[in-house]
């Protein structure tokens, strides 16, 4: 992208005073004669994302060849690269399966066709009201040959997707309602029926579309300058800069490290270290007894559901996004709130590296393989650094937030000591993770500037993986189970 930046005296002799507010270079100012009947937009915000400074994403894909490498790939494969992509630069290991993974869901020989794929993806995003993914899908099915009355409206599509809404609703907003009922209802639907194969594709597809929504709403990314909602053909109004300036944003600083107060957060990440460091000689010390372990996980899903997301507010989605999806008031709602009660979900019962992997790579071959690879990949991904502090096992840390988001799910790992997450994880934190999982479309930026406020952007985009992750796989645990108790 092209940074134009006019010295001032050169600003002063070489531009045209349309008002006291605007001034346009020669340059500018001539290919915006009318005679050319040329309108120039440009973007609205500043950079792929609302959160992170554009000068630190470029300079990721500048330094690192690697990064550079999958960017041109990914260009080259998709005749574009999005804004998610280039926000995901930061871990180019995570990036690279990523994108490997969703080239094969959406343009591999699968169960289902292309044009499918694509509509699912616009109903799984537009169930968090993620405008931003549903517009991107919205032109690949029209590109891959989809029928633009489908577009109307989710009553405009074939019965056999109309009958995925409520599989859609429940993975998205309360998972551990899905029982194998609703599954069999989708297998023997008559001439509308879905084939084994072609559902467990659709629940991938639903899962991966649901929980990208919370890392696009969590990243605060931007809508590219050729989409809606990315330009504007209205001028600007800042009299130090030209419109080429303003479009190649470099009319807006960010301020970011000025507005968190440096005093208030100081010392924020050797609290963390010494925490954690004490939790590890907790653990060699003793042991919790199971039944202790038990006790404290309780205690943490119950504490979940008293964080409230951001103002605990209900967003009205646009006729434009609600009419991809049925039953729009239909949202997270916490598991014992007015006396509902669900069973724990044990991993050691049924996970995903003993039940779900198998099941996926049987009836969709080499999925189950790719997901595993980035689940993996997001887990286990260290620079081993926190902030400005080397050499740091952050393994601890890790499996707290993967941990916390599964709680949040209902969802038991017997080995682990939930009483850490507190330890961990404090309340701004927390509140970020529950509105970024549970109600994306709720994130500000203020929650995320909220949260770790000495550490890198980096940092929290591995979060956000993490989140993504987490909240993906936990949807899969339940489709999953569903599935494998239908069939047995």
């Amino acid at each position: 992208m092209r940074h134009a930046v006019a010295p001032a005296e050169n600003v002063e002799n070489n531009s045209f005073a349309v008002t006291s507010l605007l001034k346009i270079c020669t340059h500018c100012e001539r290919l915006s004669k009318k005679d050319l009947g040329v309108r120039i937009p440009r973007p609205l915000g500043n950079g792929p994302s609302r959160f992170i400074p554009e000068k630190e994403i470029l300079k990721v894909s500048k330094v690192d060849a690697r990064t550079q490498s999958i960017f041109e790939d990914a260009f080259a494969a998709l005749g574009r690269l999005d804004n998610i992509s280039l926000v995901m630069g930061f871990h180019p290991q995570y990036l690279e399966s990523f994108l490997r993974t969703q080239h094969y869901l959406l343009q591999m020989d699968g169960p289902l066709s292309l044009h499918y794929r694509h509509y699912i993806g616009i109903m799984a995003a537009a169930r968090h009201q993620c405008s931003y993914l549903v517009n991107l899908h919205v032109n690949d099915f029209l590109q891959v040959g989809g029928d633009p009355k489908w577009l109307n409206g989710l009553d405009e599509a074939p019965q056999k997707l109309q009958q995925l809404g409520e599989l859609n609703k429940i993975l998205a907003h309360r998972p551990w309602l899905l029982t194998k009922e609703h599954i069999e209802r989708l297998l023997k639907a008559e001439e509308h029926s879905w084939s084994l194969a072609e559902l467990i594709h659709a629940v991938v597809l639903l899962t991966h579309y649901h929980s990208l929504a919370s890392f696009t709403f969590g990243c605060g990314i931007t809508p590219e300058i050729h989409c809606d909602g990315g330009h504007t053909f209205r001028p600007p109004s800042l009299s130090q800069y030209c419109v080429c300036d303003i479009a190649n944003g470099n009319g807006h600083a960010n301020h970011h490290d000025d507005l968190l107060g440096n005093q208030e957060m100081c010392g924020e990440v050797e609290v963390l270290m010494e925490r954690m460091k004490q939790l590890q000689e907790c653990r060699d010390d003793e042991e919790a007894s199971q039944e202790e372990m038990a006790t404290r996980f309780e205690r943490e899903k119950t504490e979940s559901m008293l964080v409230v997301t951001a103002e605990d507010e209900e967003c009205v989605p646009s006729r434009d996004i609600s009419r991809h999806f049925e039953d729009p008031s239909y949202g997270y709602k916490d598991f014992s709130r007015r006396g509902e009660h669900v069973p724990t979900f044990r991993v050691q019962d049924y996970s995903w590296e003993d039940h779900g992997f198998s099941l996926v790579n049987r009836l969709y071959p080499d999925v189950g393989q790719m997901l595993d690879e980035k689940f993996q990949m997001a887990y286990n991904l260290t620079y081993n650094t926190m902030a400005t502090h080397k050499d740091v096992d952050t393994s601890m840390l890790r499996r707290a937030i993967w941990n916390y988001i599964q709680c949040m799910f209902g969802i038991r790992y017997d080995d682990y000591d939930y009483g850490e997450i507190n330890q961990l994880l404090d309340r701004s934190f927390k509140i970020y993770i529950k509105t970024m999982v549970c109600s994306p479309e709720k994130t500000t930026k203020r929650m995320y500037e909220s949260f770790w406020r000495q550490f890198q952007h980096s940092e929290k985009v591995h979060v956000n993986l993490l989140l993504m992750e987490a909240r993906m796989q936990a949807e899969l645990l339940y489709a999953l189970r569903a599935i494998t108790r239908y069939m047995t």
